[in-house]
């Protein structure tokens, strides 16, 4: 019985970890993100990955990347500039740039 009940604690908190990240990345095909990025590997822009290790450590990339998604920007990754996201609302933004962030 303390078996099971360990197995079904393991399953659960494994569903709770992955399930934000999945949301996230449901959140990022919903806006057209993936378009353009994936999480391991360039497309048109940077993957996900890159971006994580480009701003690991600043305490501020959140607040860049979230208005970089909303505004667009260009010349940090090259000469392909990245346009503009009006469908994606501030809030929105911020759960993705935290996602993003998190890649490793």
């Amino acid at each position: 019985m303390k078996r099971v009940f360990l197995v079904i604690a393991s399953l659960a908190a494994g569903f709770a970890v992955s399930t934000p990240a999945l949301a996230d990345l449901q959140l990022a095909t919903a806006k057209n993100c993936m378009a353009c990025h994936a999480v391991a590997t360039k497309l048109v822009g940077p993957s996900y990955k890159d971006v994580a290790a480009k701003y690991a450590g600043q305490k501020d990339a959140a607040d860049k990347l979230s208005a970089k998604i909303v505004k667009g920007g260009s010349g940090v990754w090259g000469p392909v500039p990245m346009p503009a996201n009006a469908q994606v609302t501030p809030d929105e933004a911020k759960k993705l740039a935290a996602w993003i962030l998190t890649q490793k």
